[in-house]
């Protein structure tokens, strides 16, 4: 007995130090014929109210960039599309000053409120853009300043003590503005005019590309990195018919050269969504604006226009143009989504590729904005 008293103890402290399998949880069987209906109010639908309180004190960004050779009214749709004097004073050259030799970044920041909701609004401009005789690679300065704001958000991002609501200068939209005349008419078509329309047939030869090689380059470069919505600027220089031809004719370009504008048709997360957004695709893009920050009385109402000759260009009017098309569809319905898109598939994109070629760490080299660490 006493020899076999240390092996009981010893047997003893082993099944302590060995845990017992612990039984499977039980799977609760699903409940079988209940009602639908909630037995009673829980609240759960109060969840919308709260974020949109919590978002009406904090606010949101959004940061739009404009992109397109001088003269096409940049500054001034931007003006027109937030109805206050957001963008930088339009570019004017007189004979003194100089046309910048290389393309410039110019971003101005804004905070506009409407209904108790504040959004900061900061306008990139790209004065200098196509300006040149040699435009060779003039889009580099833009995708460099976009990804040098990727940068930014992901240094911050990384920080151990990150800030609770990181500030975000991140380009969500690029309206790309395209001029509203063919940039390449075939010797073909100049024979079948001088021939007072004939030249052994009735029908025009058709027009050559609506593109400059330069359009197609920047989108090519930059969808990469940002959302395009591509825009037709001083649609009122053209006919309804010149509008038409000229819309499908620029669809068919960025189709034929793989170019994918913002609503891209891999982001579609729905039936809903790919519905709406081939209907904008197919129908509405690229969109025929025109600007004006000036008011004007027509039937007793006081409208945004243009004065002509022969009457007033309504801006709001979609008889007239397509820049009411283009207001809704940026903010009115696609402002968040364009937000969620940058940050989710742009960013992102950046950010794995940063982390991948740096292993895991981003170098400290790009420094913050002046005042920028100061923000709450």
């Amino acid at each position: 007995m006493s020899k076999g008293l240390p092996e009981t103890r010893t047997d003893t402290a082993m099944s302590e130090l060995v845990p017992e399998p612990r039984p499977k949880p039980a799977v609760p069987m699903k409940p079988v014929g209940i009602n639908p209906n909630l037995l009673g109010y829980i609240g759960i639908d109060t969840i919308i109210e709260q974020m949109r309180k919590k978002t009406m004190k904090t606010g949101f960004d959004f940061n739009i960039m404009v992109v397109g050779q001088s003269g096409l009214g940049k500054s001034t749709l931007v003006n027109t599309l937030f109805k206050s004097q957001v963008s930088r004073k339009a570019s004017s050259w007189n004979r003194e000053e100089k046309i910048p030799k290389t393309v410039e970044i110019k971003a101005i920041g804004h905070v506009i409120e409407e209904g108790g909701v504040k959004m900061k609004l900061t306008v990139i401009d790209t004065p200098g853009f196509g300006d040149q005789i040699n435009n060779e690679n003039c889009w580099e300065p833009i995708e460099k300043y976009i990804n040098e704001q990727y940068e930014k958000f992901l240094k911050e991002e990384v920080n151990i003590a990150r800030k609770k609501r990181i500030p975000d200068t991140r380009v969500h939209c690029c309206l790309y503005f395209i001029s509203p005349t063919g940039h390449s008419v075939p010797l073909e078509w100049w024979q079948w005019l001088s021939g007072g329309g004939h030249g052994g047939s009735d029908t025009p030869p058709p027009l050559g590309p609506s593109l400059r090689p330069l359009d197609l380059e920047f989108m090519k470069h930059l969808s990469k990195v940002v959302n395009i919505i591509p825009v037709i600027a001083k649609a009122d220089t053209m006919t309804l018919e010149e509008k038409s031809e000229f819309k499908q004719r620029v669809r068919k370009e960025l189709e034929v050269n793989g170019i994918e504008f913002y609503p891209q048709k891999e982001f579609d997360e729905d039936l809903e969504d790919k519905t709406e957004n081939d209907k904008i695709r197919q129908e509405s893009m690229p969109f025929a604006v025109v600007g004006s920050d000036k008011e004007y009385q027509v039937n007793g109402k006081r409208v945004l226009g243009r004065k002509t000759p022969w009457g007033i260009i309504e801006v709001e009017n979609l008889n007239h143009c397509e820049f009411a098309l283009l207001r809704d569809f940026v903010i009115r319905t696609h402002l968040q989504d364009l937000k969620e898109v940058t940050h989710n598939i742009h960013y992102e994109t950046y950010r794995a590729k940063r982390l991948n070629d740096n292993g895991g760490l981003p170098p400290v080299s790009v420094d913050t904005e002046e005042g920028h660490g100061s923000n709450p």
